[in-house]
């Protein structure tokens, strides 16, 4: 049985699987395996490399470049002493990596090596950045492992605490700047070490267990993933970016047990050449979020990884993550009322639906769905006002998602309400509409938006992706959702594109399809 660790602190979480399995894996990366106990050692020596150039607690560190382990590396030494780590998204141009740094007044800039040149340049724009390091390899800057070495008998730092900010992670910036999420040890530990909270039995890790690590470290779905084994004292495979041929062959080596994907990329998974070949007995379960998955794909999923159990995470970056999940005796490949749910809450977390007085409003009832949990942000990086908008008095954390709970306490969610459409006076949520276009046969990928309507004030309009080779009208797709919703609810136009722009954490990027329409308009709203 895993032994539960009461870890306050990342430093005290490898000091503790340093201790009960020191060697054992806990992060594989392009061939480099660290055990528990390198972690720890290497933890220690970097810890005071950071101190030595002055960027101890308080201070903010920037990771520029793909997945890494060394990012993890990092990562363990940045809390052992206080200090924040804030990850970049690699695919961000660089003027807007350039806002994120500056904002959070980021000290020092790690890159990969392929990130070098861009981190330089962004050191040379930005006043309060004076170091700059390598990751690993040979450059004109020293890299982790030398300044570590450096700094290896130096005496030991002071520790961190479990308020501590210990990541810094930018939410996607739907509108405007970027705010920066301050996540604490505790958001990612707290829970794991409550003796009064019982891990629910899917949540189990054995030793022999791995974990993979795709999604991007700049999103909580990367950087809270893949502490995820590491809690449970499991390993942890990391690759730099998605990439389904990759995935496949570390699952068919049986490096891989669980994974977290978006639906997006598990359609590309299970449709790459080299999945029918591959060995996925071991494959025990799968996550996936931040996106709806039609039954369909569910469905292929399924028949993919027969023995894996199947999860629905809910959550965002102010939540540390998931804290609403659809486990896997809620999941059957011939659809059921609960699986248009995102589930129910975790143990240790509340989920609420209430409206815009903040008053919990009946079952069944459409609200805003908040947060109580000790997974919710510290706060807002230098938005205090931001901060009291989305946190109250109590600690209920705003979502920003339209819902409504049933009475067994499953969450439905309709949308997000600032993409909430309001049409001759009527409320229409994008996702229910979008849900009635994918069952459409033709359809592969939908996304349901507001645009200005003279009568109307907003008309929904319906961006469509058809499946290869399928011939697809207008006329038929909005014929076909009036047999599915209110007609009120239905695209009065359809357009069809060849793709969907996405986030790096798979969610549709609503604000880029409605710009042209919206363009020269004061407000979103008309």
């Amino acid at each position: 049985m895993t032994p539960q660790h009461q870890a306050a602190t990342l430093g005290q979480l490898a000091d503790f699987w340093a201790t009960e399995r020191p060697d054992h894996v806990a992060y594989r990366f392009e061939g480099r395996d660290t055990t528990f106990a390198g972690v720890r050692d290497t933890m220690e020596a970097l810890a005071r490399a950071l101190v030595a150039a002055g960027l101890g607690k308080g201070q903010r560190i920037a990771w520029v470049g793909k997945n890494s382990d060394q990012y993890f590396m990092l990562l363990f030494a940045a809390g052992r002493v206080g200090a924040t780590v804030v990850p970049v998204g690699w695919r961000l141009a660089e003027a807007e990596m350039r806002y994120i740094i500056d904002d959070a007044e980021a000290g020092a800039i790690v890159a990969t090596p392929d990130y070098l040149d861009m981190a330089k340049r962004l050191a040379a724009d930005i006043d309060k950045v004076d170091t700059v390091w390598v990751s690993e390899g040979d450059a004109d800057v020293p890299n982790l492992q030398a300044v570590a070495e450096a700094a290896k008998d130096d005496a030991s730092p002071p520790t961190a605490t479990s308020t501590d900010a210990l990541v810094q992670l930018y939410t996607s910036g739907t509108t405007g700047h970027p705010k920066g999420v301050v996540l604490t040890h505790g958001n990612f530990l707290d829970l794991a070490r409550d003796p009064d909270i019982q891990t629910p039995d899917w949540d189990h890790w054995t030793p022999e267990e791995s974990g993979l690590l795709p999604m991007p470290v700049g999103h909580i779905a990367g950087t809270g993933y893949g502490l995820i084994p590491f809690n449970s004292g499991s390993a942890c495979t990391i690759t730099a970016e998605f990439d389904p041929g990759e995935i496949l062959d570390l699952i068919n080596e049986h490096k891989v047990t669980r994974f977290f994907l978006v639906p997006a990329a598990l359609q590309f998974l299970i449709g790459h050449p080299k999945a029918k070949d591959t060995d996925t007995s071991k494959v025990s379960q799968v996550g996936y979020g931040a996106s709806p998955i039609p039954l369909d794909l569910l469905r292929a999923c399924m028949k993919a990884f027969p023995n894996a159990g199947f999860v629905q995470s809910y959550g965002m970056t102010e939540t540390t993550g998931a804290v609403v999940v659809l486990e896997p005796e809620d999941h059957d490949p011939e659809g059921n009322e609960r699986m248009r749910s995102a589930g129910r809450a975790l143990p240790g977390c509340e989920a609420m639906v209430v409206d815009e007085e903040f008053n919990e409003v009946p079952l069944g009832e459409v609200g805003e769905i908040v947060i109580h949990s000790p997974k919710n942000m510290a706060h807002y990086w230098k938005l205090p006002d931001k901060t009291a908008e989305t946190v109250n008095q109590d600690g209920w954390l705003r979502t920003g998602d339209a819902g409504y709970m049933d009475a067994d306490g499953y969450v439905f969610i309709h949308d997000r309400m600032k993409d909430m459409i309001i049409s001759g006076g009527e409320n229409v949520y994008p996702a229910e509409v979008e849900n009635a276009i994918y069952s459409h046969p033709k359809v592969a990928d939908v996304a349901v938006i507001g645009v200005p309507d003279e009568k109307w004030g907003e008309a929904v309009k319906a961006v469509i992706v058809r499946k290869p080779g399928e011939e697809l009208d207008e006329d038929e797709l909005i014929g076909w959702t009036r047999e599915k919703i209110a007609a009120f609810k239905g695209p009065k136009s359809v357009d069809f594109i060849d793709m969907l722009p996405r986030n790096a954490s798979g969610k549709i990027l609503r604000k880029d399809l409605r710009a042209p329409y919206w363009e020269g308009k004061e407000r979103q709203v008309n």
